[in-house]
């Protein structure tokens, strides 16, 4: 069945998303979650499929969540308090006895697509062409690499409905430009161009918006062509990495090494070397 709020593209390896709903300027929905997840799915298991470049039809990225069905669950959950009683608790105390009630997440859930991103055995790179507010910002940063276009508008906008980030930044966000920053960013809300989400070390490059697609697509080529085997690997590497020592992620990577000798690609690479040639990547 045809897709409703994505289109999809593949060119030369590169799976092309575009996430496509103008009437919202392509908010995060349930109906759009569960397209991109069967989407990377799909492009996880297709050995046709060697990257993958996200964005969004212009002209925004992702607005953020869709609102649709905010205000009945504002109603739901008012009722289930009015039942349960008052909750009179500090903050921290409160979350202490929701968590051990908690219900299972949908699983098209918006930080699910989040989550996915972060988990995909592929290259994948954000081409950040307006608009990434909430868990647009959130959605950008699943993915491997950032490259944003000048008019690009990052927002950790939850605060501004009176929410938290659940979408994973409270994680991804310290990491990328420290705890200070990411604070900042997230009681406010306050929106950071793309020029200023470079400085921060939010994206890894910004350049004219007319060149966003370009440059995002030529940096998607250079990976396509590359051992895949080998960017899955590093992936591996440097997410088992930020939570272990120097020691053992250097044993960790010391297996995994030995396990590259084995593929076809660093045969490839070696005979290449040898023939004086360009290696020709196969992904295996």
């Amino acid at each position: 069945m045809a897709n409703e709020f994505i289109k999809t593209e593949l060119i030369e390896g590169v799976l092309k998303i575009t996430m496509h709903d103008p009437a919202t300027r392509n908010a995060l929905g349930p109906e759009m979650a569960k397209e991109i997840i069967d989407t990377l799915d799909n492009f996880e298991q297709d050995s046709n499929c060697r990257v993958l470049l996200l964005t969004g039809t212009e002209p925004s990225f992702c607005s953020g969540a869709n609102v649709k069905g905010f205000r009945q669950r504002i109603e739901d959950r008012e009722q289930k308090t009015a039942l349960e009683g008052e909750q009179e608790d500090l903050p921290w105390g409160t979350m202490e006895k929701i968590l051990s009630k908690r219900e299972l997440q949908n699983p098209y859930a918006a930080p699910k697509v989040v989550l996915r991103l972060h988990e995909l055995q592929k290259p994948s790179i954000a081409a950040v062409n307006g608009h990434a507010m909430g868990v647009g910002m959130g959605l950008s940063l699943g993915c491997d690499i950032r490259i944003a276009g000048k008019k690009a508008q990052f927002s950790e906008a939850f605060v501004l409905r009176g929410l938290i980030p659940a979408d994973g930044s409270c994680w991804q966000l310290p990491r990328l430009i420290g705890l200070s920053n990411t604070l900042m960013l997230q009681y406010t809300g306050d929106r950071v161009g793309g020029e200023e989400a470079y400085r921060m070390g939010l994206v890894s490059q910004v350049v004219d918006d007319e060149e966003l697609m370009n440059e995002s697509m030529s940096l998607a080529n250079k990976l396509a062509a590359g051992p895949t085997q080998s960017h899955a690997m590093i992936k591996y590497l440097v997410h088992k990495s930020m939570d272990m020592d120097l020691g053992e992620s250097m044993d960790l990577a010391h297996v995994a090494q030995e396990h590259m000798r084995t593929t076809q690609d660093h045969k490839e690479s070696v005979q290449a070397f040898i023939d004086k040639r360009a290696p020709k990547f196969i992904g295996k």
